[in-house]
C-alpha cells in the first residue's frame, strides 16, 4: 500500500506543553517508518516550544516545520488548516501534542490507508502519576499490562487481527482527532476544518461528518497504530454549546464544503 502514497505528513497540534511535545517527538524518532514531513500546528505557544523544535531540527535533522499563530484563544481548526497548507504530501496522519506513538504507528497507518476512506485510530489513556513520571524522567516502556493506563485493550499491538475491527462505516460516532488519518485530496474537497469553531469541542466530529457527506467512509483501526494519551487537565469548554450548534447545522446541510476553512486560512 505504501508505494501508492506520494508522501506522508504527520501533523501534531500543540499549545504550551513543550515537555509533552518532546516526548512525542522522541516517539517519532523511534518509528520503523518515518513520516516524510512533520508539521507542528502551534496555537500560540510561548518561545520554549519554538526552541524545542529548533533543537530537533538541528540535532536530528527531522523534516520538521513549525507553523505558529498568535494566542487568541483555542483556534485549533485554523492552525490545522494553516499547517496542512504547508505540505504537498498526499496522506495526512493527525495527532495531538500529547500523544505518544507505538514504534509502528506510521507504518500501521500506511498499511491501513484505503482510497475513499479516512482512518479513526484509538488511544490508551495514561493516568496522572505515570504521565508525571515520564515528563520528569523520559519515555518508559508502555505495554497492555503497564500500571497506570486505561483502555488496556487499545494498547495491544497485533496488526494481523485489525481486520476484525476495520469495517467501513458511515457513522460519525467516536471521532477523535488525536489519532486520525485522511487523504489530503479528501480534506481539500471539503475545505478542511471549519475555522468558525472557537474553543474546545466538536470541530473534529464536524470535519469527519463532512467527509462522510462527501462520500468517504470511516474505518476503525485497532490492534495497530497504538497511541498513548498523556494525562492533562480538562480544557475549558465555554464555547461547547455554540460549537455543538454549529455541528448540528452541518448534519442538516447536504453541502459538505465549509464556507470558512482550508482555502480561507491565512
Amino acid at each position: 500500500m505504501e508505494k501508492r502514497i506520494n508522501g506522508v505528513a504527520l501533523v501534531i497540534s500543540t499549545y504550551n506543553w513543550p515537555s509533552a511535545l518532546e516526548l512525542v517527538l522522541e516517539t517519532v524518532l523511534r518509528q520503523t517508518r518515518q513520516p516524510d514531513e512533520i508539521l507542528i500546528a502551534d496555537d500560540g505557544s510561548y518561545d520554549a516550544t519554538r526552541q524545542l523544535i529548533q533543537h530537533y531540527q538541528a540535532v536530528y535533522q527531522l523534516p520538521l516545520k513549525h507553523i505558529w499563530q498568535p494566542d487568541k484563544g483555542f483556534r485549533k481548526s485554523l492552525i490545522l488548516n494553516k499547517a496542512i497548507r504547508q505540505t504537498n504530501c498526499e496522506y495526512i496522519i493527525q495527532i495531538d501534542g500529547d500523544i505518544l506513538l507505538h514504534p509502528n504507528f506510521i507504518a500501521d497507518h500506511i498499511t491501513a490507508a484505503r482510497t475513499g476512506c479516512f482512518i479513526q485510530g484509538s488511544r490508551v489513556l495514561l493516568n496522572a502519576p505515570l504521565t508525571r513520571k515520564m515528563i520528569q524522567t523520559g519515555l518508559l516502556p508502555l505495554r497492555p499490562w503497564t500500571k497506570g493506563i486505561r483502555n488496556r485493550i487499545n494498547a495491544i499491538h497485533f496488526p494481523l487481527l485489525r481486520f476484525l475491527f476495520n469495517r467501513k462505516s458511515g457513522s460519525n460516532q467516536n471521532i477523535k482527532a488525536c489519532n486520525l488519518a485522511f487523504w489530503r485530496a479528501d480534506y481539500i474537497r471539503v475545505n478542511g476544518y471549519n475555522n468558525e469553531f472557537f474553543g474546545w469541542g466538536w470541530e473534529d466530529v464536524e470535519f469527519a461528518t463532512r467527509l462522510l457527506q462527501a462520500g468517504c467512509k470511516k474505518r476503525r483501526l485497532k490492534m495497530a497504530a497504538v497511541a498513548f494519551h498523556l494525562h492533562h487537565n480538562t480544557a475549558t469548554r465555554n464555547n461547547l454549546q455554540q460549537n455543538e450548534t454549529r455541528f448540528i447545522e452541518t448534519t442538516k446541510n447536504p453541502h459538505w464544503v465549509c464556507r470558512n476553512g482550508y482555502i480561507q486560512a491565512s
